[in-house]
């Protein structure tokens, strides 16, 4: 993700409810978030869908992966040699 620009990429609400249609464009030209700050603290991060789809991928496949470490390092898991062995098999029927 590009670096933050606080001018143009932090935001007070306000700003955003009486420009909204401005941030919508801009956030889907650039892909980059736009972060809203209410009372002076930050709130809620609007982003295109593209990038939220993207993120959300990623941490599925992140957990995935995580997951099957824990798995193999409880002792789970087969060989390459048969996991290629049962694919082979799985493949012929």
């Amino acid at each position: 993700m590009p670096k933050l620009k606080p001018s143009r990429d932090i935001q007070p609400v306000t700003e955003f409810r009486a420009n909204t249609a401005r941030y919508i464009e801009q956030v889907q030209r650039t892909g980059e978030p736009v972060i809203l700050t209410q009372h002076g603290r930050s709130a809620v991060v609007l982003l295109d869908v593209e990038s939220y789809e993207g993120m959300i991928e990623e941490l599925e496949l992140l957990r995935d992966v995580r997951e099957a470490e824990r798995e193999v390092a409880a002792g789970g898991g087969i060989s390459h040699a048969a996991a290629a062995r049962k694919l082979r098999a799985h493949l012929k029927r």
